[in-house]
């Protein structure tokens, strides 16, 4: 498969009959002008051809590239009611399985990265579901879905990830693409729990953004390696403006390099928030130039993080981890 790109997203109003949905609060709002520019689709085109519009877009940029063969597209499962049913009224977006799976098997560079929110009542017939339409995660945002990894309640949906062999990707630290979040439950502390069922478990974006309780995230995960040699991390999104200097720290840690996977957290690097112009104290003007007119998006992201110090190794490790299909 090559390189793979374990974190990139999607996006869908339910154009087409997709089921995926947008709240209105965060359709009204400036975030979701802007994510929908950086895939290169305009609202009207959406309404138009159909959710389905946004992957075509993907796999025909991703093709283009000449250093990442394939990425993991991400659903995301909305919160749930006490009832376990899901909860539109505090749902800021919902992208369905059956949407994404299906879309992932008309592009081969396109792999499945299923969501299930483990606090459904038939949360362990979906995670059976995902995996028998080919995912290779499971993905979490749990500041958005109301989900707490340390819950004991979710012992058993942690049990059949272990036996399934699907990585659990989920956010850590502070969330701030979205009108709202409860930052505490991306604690990487939370992970514990799954960690300890023995879940393969990766912290997306290495926690390199806030604190809990006072401490930053990122060194509450940094302990967390020494205690578990199930626990990895994604490196997606540490070029952005709002974490610069991120990368060089957890690239550092040479201890980590063979947990660290790599990931884009596209379509955000097509926005200009990781210019190599950002980056331009540690580059030089010649490189940052030079990096800047890479016009691919994933060719850009890849020859950055290299060029910041991410050893080639990184860009493999995600093959091996992944669940097969």
């Amino acid at each position: 498969m090559g390189v793979i790109d374990i974190h990139c997203h999607t996006a869908g109003v339910g154009a087409g009959g997709s089921g995926c949905f947008v709240s209105t609060s965060l359709r009204d709002s400036w975030r979701y002008r802007f994510y929908l520019a950086s895939f290169g689709i305009t609202d009207a085109e959406l309404e138009r051809e159909g959710d389905g519009l946004v992957l075509r877009r993907l796999a025909e940029r991703l093709a283009a590239s000449t250093r990442v063969q394939a990425a993991v597209v991400l659903a995301l499962d909305g919160v749930v009611d006490s009832r376990g049913s899901l909860d539109r009224a505090r749902t800021e977006l919902f992208i369905p399985n059956d949407f994404l799976a299906g879309q992932c098997r008309r592009y081969p560079n396109l792999l499945f990265g299923a969501s299930v929110n483990p606090l459904r009542p038939d949360a362990l017939d979906r995670l059976d579901a995902a995996a028998a339409d080919g995912a290779v995660l499971i993905k979490w945002l749990p500041s958005i879905q109301g989900i707490d990894p340390a819950d004991r309640r979710l012992v058993p949906f942690y049990r059949r990830l272990a036996e399934l062999g699907l990585p659990l990707l989920t956010h850590t630290g502070a969330e701030q693409s979205f009108t709202r979040s409860d930052s505490r439950l991306s604690d990487p502390n939370r992970l514990r729990l799954p960690l300890d069922e023995g879940v393969k478990v990766i912290a997306a974006h290495c926690a390199t953004s806030g604190r809990s309780d006072g401490q930053r995230n990122r060194h509450r995960l940094l302990a967390l390696f020494a205690a578990y040699p199930n626990l990895h991390a994604d490196i997606s999104s540490l070029t952005q403006i709002n974490r610069l200097g991120h990368l060089q720290w957890v690239l550092k840690h040479r201890e980590l390099h063979g947990r660290l996977l790599y990931g884009t957290d596209m379509p955000l690097p097509a926005t200009g928030l990781a210019s190599p112009w950002f980056h331009l104290f540690s580059l030089g003007p010649c490189s940052a130039r030079r990096l800047a007119a890479i016009s691919n998006p994933w060719d850009r992201d890849v020859a950055l993080k290299l060029a910041l110090g991410m050893p080639e190794q990184i860009l493999h490790n995600g093959a091996g981890l992944l669940r097969p299909v």
